[in-house]
């Protein structure tokens, strides 16, 4: 059975989402307090978060390329103060699209695999490119606050990181969690199905129970949201693995769906079709 990349699907929704918004002139970026200094900012593409302190301001990912600007009033906005560093969660180009813009502001941090395909498979160079890069993870200080990089292994991709604020408790996951939506995981960009499963459920198991989530998409959330998520992960792998060893076709398996419980968790980009075949695709290897 042939297996079927999402990678160019995913591009081509990035194009489309880019086009769609033309100059992206009717788009507000809205921004949201979480806790203490740290904010979301909500708009097309991945989910931002902001520390925003009197010594300088942090920026978790930064969208499109034509959303720039509007980020950076909405950054400036909550603080009028200049912008010191920024994190790159992993190297989609709705995570990573404005880097060369707020790399003549900031040093950029990422895994180092998110240098990589950023040049690879992104197709960008200079300015777009992280330029502070780590292997197991990094701790920047700024005010107060304590920021902890950590990456997780194939999961998402091959270079994902959350990024923890520990005085405010706040955790940004990244695309390790997309909250009330089957995820996309990249198996062409180093995603692993049982990969994933098993970094968002170390998560959940190495962070205060009380903290709050900000996902790479959908609304923000908390460790009761991401115990959803996981288990609609474990249904979802058990389900499938069951029917491949029972010997079941993939178009057997397309057939039968998903099951009613998550039906209702397929999106524009990852309707209950596509999930099925990324699972398919990954599980059968």
């Amino acid at each position: 059975m042939k297996k079927i990349s999402l990678l160019p699907l995913f591009f081509l929704l990035s194009s489309m989402q880019v086009n769609a918004a033309q100059d992206f002139s009717d788009v507000e970026i809205k921004a949201k307090q979480v806790s203490g200094d740290v904010y979301l900012l909500e708009g097309p593409g991945g989910n931002i978060g902001v520390l925003a302190t009197d010594d300088g301001l942090l920026l978790v990912d930064d969208k499109f390329s034509p959303l720039a600007t509007k980020i950076e009033q909405a950054m400036t906005a909550i603080k009028s103060v200049p912008l010191k560093y920024v994190v790159n969660t992993h190297y989609h180009g709705d995570h990573t699209g404005a880097n060369a813009h707020f790399a003549k502001h900031a040093p950029i941090f990422a895994h180092a695999n998110v240098r990589k395909r950023v040049q690879q498979d992104n197709k960008k160079s200079g300015a777009d490119l992280p330029v502070v890069t780590y292997e197991q993870g990094v701790t920047i200080h700024l005010a107060s606050e304590e920021i902890q990089l950590l990456h997780f292994p194939r999961g998402h991709t091959d270079g994902d990181s959350v990024v923890y604020f520990k005085q405010a408790n706040v955790l940004h996951m990244g695309d390790l969690f997309f909250q009330g939506r089957f995820p996309y995981i990249d198996l062409k960009g180093g995603g692993s199905v049982k990969g994933y499963l098993a970094n968002i459920k170390k998560v959940a198991n190495s962070y205060p129970q009380d903290i709050k989530i900000i996902p790479g998409h959908g609304e923000l959330s908390d460790m009761a949201g991401l115990a959803e998520f996981i288990a609609m992960l474990e249904f979802s792998v058990t389900r499938i693995e069951k029917a491949i060893a029972a010997g079941t076709s993939d178009d057997e398996i397309l057939k039968a769906g998903i099951g009613e419980k998550y039906k209702s968790w397929g999106w524009q980009f990852i309707n209950e079709e596509r999930w099925i075949k990324t699972l398919t695709a990954d599980l059968r290897k």
